[in-house]
């Protein structure tokens, strides 16, 4: 049977696959680059090769994550002298 050339446009090759990865208590890692669309429309892009997307919505940085979901401990004081010398 003789090759017969197929006929119309070939489909484009599917892009590659992004990695999301989900860590607990903490931001959404997505390999880059990466483009979010906000609630507003505007878009906020990131070049890096990885992106840490805040789930939690206390960044400065929003849509970026800037670790503010970390719990803040307070250093322990040092004890009290009670019997100065």
């Amino acid at each position: 049977m003789p090759d017969v050339p197929e006929s119309g446009p070939r489909p484009a090759p599917a892009p590659a696959a992004r990695r999301v990865t989900l860590e607990p208590q903490g931001p959404v890692l997505v390999e880059g680059p990466v483009e979010i669309v906000l609630e507003d429309g505007t878009i906020a892009r990131s070049d890096r090769f990885m992106a840490a997307i805040c789930t939690c919505r206390r960044s400065r940085t929003y849509p970026w994550c800037d670790t503010s979901h970390r719990r803040r401990a307070r250093p322990a004081r040092p004890p009290e002298d009670r019997n100065p010398t």
